[in-house]
């Protein structure tokens, strides 16, 4: 009796294992794509001149703003072997900036000595680059406003960088868009964190599902005709497992394709998620999705 009950148990087991659903087989490649992608993300982050680096947004007032180590400069550089007076920034009603870099100081403009010279800001698509010691500075341009943003390869949000934390790798989460045209790109001005809107141009509308869910988010590009879209959104993660401002999700329009592939494996914190010197787009209320995307990155509040 004790052979056949144990025979029973068996055979039971191994018809319940037959009717058990066969295990999803991973794709090693896509997990490799998006490690990869995890990694470069991580190393961009970290880089000499990466977001990690940023320790101050000053924004300039009309006339001359002095660049220095001096407390009364308008723009501390804190470090004792940078001169007091490195530059003077002058803004004019135009928003012009002109540089009078000081003699003293061994100020580089892209990689060349100091002269005086207009400046060029990221409105431009190519600031200048002012370098002074281990200092890189330059011009940023937010509506009316003419701001300079500071970078320190020695930044403690990068010497003490540990990393960030994802959820697993989830296919579910790569998802097929069908994109609905507007009749003509609109222009949206997005919330910042700096209460200063940002213009970018809404081409359409994408619809997908996840997880059975219907769900739609309105893509950005920075002109008419551009095809890389840059997606601001919330969902039911945020302020709980991810970042409470947001996240940010890049893809491009297929040419000659309505598809468009959203790889919510792929979301990132934003840079203000990192440091409190950047002025991050905010989603707007019809880019809140009512459902958790537990893909991406998540936050634990390292930022600040």
């Amino acid at each position: 009796m004790r052979h056949s009950s144990i025979f029973i148990a068996l055979a039971a087991a191994t018809t319940l294992a037959s009717c058990a659903p066969p295990t999803q087989e991973i794709d090693r490649a896509y997990v490799d794509e998006i490690e990869n992608a995890w990694t470069d993300r991580e190393a961009r982050l970290m880089a000499d001149d990466g977001w990690l680096t940023l320790i101050g947004l000053t924004w300039l007032e009309p006339g001359p703003n002095l660049v220095g180590s001096s407390p009364d400069a308008t723009v501390v550089l804190p470090s004792e072997t940078v001169p007091a007076e490195v530059c003077v920034l002058e803004l004019d009603d135009d928003g012009i900036v002109t540089l009078g870099p000081s003699p003293s100081a061994e100020l580089t403009v892209n990689a060349m000595p100091a002269e005086p010279r207009e400046l060029a800001t990221d409105a431009s698509g190519a600031p200048d680059e002012l370098r002074v010691d281990r200092f890189l500075f330059y011009l940023i341009s937010r509506g009316d406003r003419v701001g300079v943003r500071v970078k320190d390869p020695e930044a403690a949000t990068r010497t003490g960088f540990e990393g960030i934390e994802h959820f697993p790798i989830d296919q579910a989460y790569r998802v097929t868009a069908s994109l609905e045209h507007y009749q003509q790109p609109r222009p949206v001005n997005l919330p910042t964190v700096i209460g200063e809107p940002t213009m970018m141009f809404a081409p359409g509308l994408l619809h997908f599902s996840v997880n059975g869910t219907e769900l739609s988010l309105e893509p950005y590009v920075s002109a008419p005709g551009d095809e890389d879209l840059f997606i601001v959104f919330r969902d039911a993660t945020s302020g709980d497992t991810t970042y409470g401002a947001g996240r940010f999700l890049s893809t491009i329009i297929v040419e000659g394709s309505d598809d468009v592939v959203l790889d919510f494996n792929l979301a990132i914190n934003p840079p203000c998620a990192f440091t409190p010197f950047a002025t991050c787009p905010l989603p707007t209320p019809e880019n809140t999705l009512p459902v958790p995307i537990r893909a991406g990155e998540k936050y634990s509040g390292q930022a600040h």
